[in-house]
């Protein structure tokens, strides 16, 4: 038994309502069972509940034992000061505020039907994976669709957090923050950090100003991620090299140190040199972006908008000094779609929230038009049942999974309410 499924129990009036009495057997009658705010402080405010003849306004504080109740040293917290009913499990103690007052204590599980107790127990049984995955796909169809929206916003409320810190960084500067975005993001996991440390490295204002010479971006991505260091006789490499110089002499910009590149395991595509050369690319060909990509309201226009290749001498380059055979090497739709759900979605979101605007309907348009992402959470969801049509679905998922299946969060969550109810 844990303290979430009596707040769950409290908050939803899962109990026998009508015949409800203290320890000192007065009656008690739950007019209001309070907000729950999970703040810190008691677990219910502002309730009214009459208890005898006299009707109180006040907080509920909830717990497994009743001498929890100092346990957790509520005896000297004045917050405590305004709990008029201790809701509780089992009954150890009486309970006392700062004030030497006693607090009317109710004992919950006298009044909790048995099936409902055997649905929690059913439901937090030792998990392999989830503790649903026996029940989740008999969850009612529309109840599982309200709950997986609610999810992907909570996911894009999170991944906000990263982007109002990046502001801060850069000064409120958008433009700034969605280079940083993009950088990490075209980095994958492998080399996100590095690229990430790439973009902060150097003052968004000389992006604007060299995006107008190609080379320029590249020598400085290039440089500032240490694939310059080495003395090679390329012609190209040289020619990076000295520009990187020059503009670091240029603009002052500090010798930073940025976590090395990874190439091992990469397919070549993804090698961080073609990565680098599509992001110079992409800012070369567009200035002002950030408001190009606010304006994206279809999957199909961001592909058009993303419809870059790289520099001429990397069609035919996957390393410095080493020829392969020549290819376009353009963005695919496949990473297109990851810039989409990992940067794209995201700081559409966070900027509309900043102006008091929904953008809620025209975000999950664009993801509807994603295919699903393949990992192996997916996976296991779809083993369960749970399958997944587009990029909206997964995301809901995984937020699902690291934020309440992974930490037992079942009484917060619409699934395990749902399983909870009785039949």
């Amino acid at each position: 038994m844990k303290e979430d499924f009596l707040h769950y129990l409290w908050r939803f009036k899962k109990f026998d309502t009508l015949n409800l009495k203290t320890i000192s057997n007065e009656e008690v009658t739950i007019i209001n069972t309070g907000n729950y705010l999970e703040l810190a402080g008691p677990d219910f405010f502002n309730a009214q509940i009459k208890i005898g003849n006299q009707k109180w306004a006040g907080n509920v504080e909830i717990h497994l034992k009743a001498s929890d109740w100092y346990l957790h040293l509520h005896e000297k917290d004045k917050a405590y000061d305004n709990v008029i009913l201790h809701v509780v499990w089992e009954y150890d103690a009486d309970i006392y505020k700062r004030n030497n007052a006693e607090i009317p204590v109710l004992v919950l599980k006298d009044y909790v039907s048995p099936e409902t107790i055997l649905n929690y127990n059913r439901l937090k049984s030792p998990k392999s994976w989830i503790y649903c995955e026996k029940q989740i796909a008999n969850i009612p169809g529309f109840v599982f669709k309200n709950w997986q929206e609610r999810l992907f916003f909570e996911r894009l409320e999170r991944k906000s957090q990263a982007i109002y810190d990046l502001l801060k960084e850069t000064n409120q500067d958008w433009e700034a923050v969605l280079f940083c975005l993009l950088a990490k993001n075209f980095g994958l996991n492998t080399n996100g950090n590095a690229f990430l440390q790439l973009a902060k490295a150097i003052p968004f204002s000389i992006i604007r100003k060299e995006s107008f010479e190609l080379e320029n971006l590249e020598a400085l991505f290039y440089g500032i991620t240490g694939l310059l260091d080495a003395d090679k006789e390329d012609v190209y490499f040289k020619d990076l090299k000295f520009r990187y110089f020059y503009l670091l002499h240029k603009y002052q910009i500090p010798k930073v140190y940025v976590e090395p590149v990874q190439f091992f395991k990469h397919r070549p595509d993804n090698f961080p040199t073609i990565r680098l050369s599509q992001l110079a690319a992409l800012y070369h060909q567009y200035q002002n972006l950030f408001s190009k990509i606010m304006e994206l309201k279809s999957i199909d226009s961001i592909y058009k908008l993303f419809d870059v290749s790289v520099s001429l001498y990397w069609k035919n380059h996957y390393q410095f000094d080493k020829e392969s055979p020549k290819k376009a090497k353009s963005l695919s739709n496949s990473f297109i779609d990851l810039l989409v759900i990992n940067t794209i979605v995201p700081l559409q979101f966070a900027y509309a929230k900043t102006l008091n605007e929904s953008v809620a309907e025209d975000l999950i348009s664009i993801l509807d038009g994603i295919s699903p992402e393949k990992n192996s959470i997916i996976e296991k969801f779809n083993s369960f049942g749970i399958t997944s049509q587009n990029a909206f679905e997964t995301q809901s998922l995984l937020q699902l999974k690291s934020q309440y299946c992974d930490i037992s969060g079942c009484m917060k969550c619409a699934v395990g309410i749902e399983l909870l109810k009785s039949n």
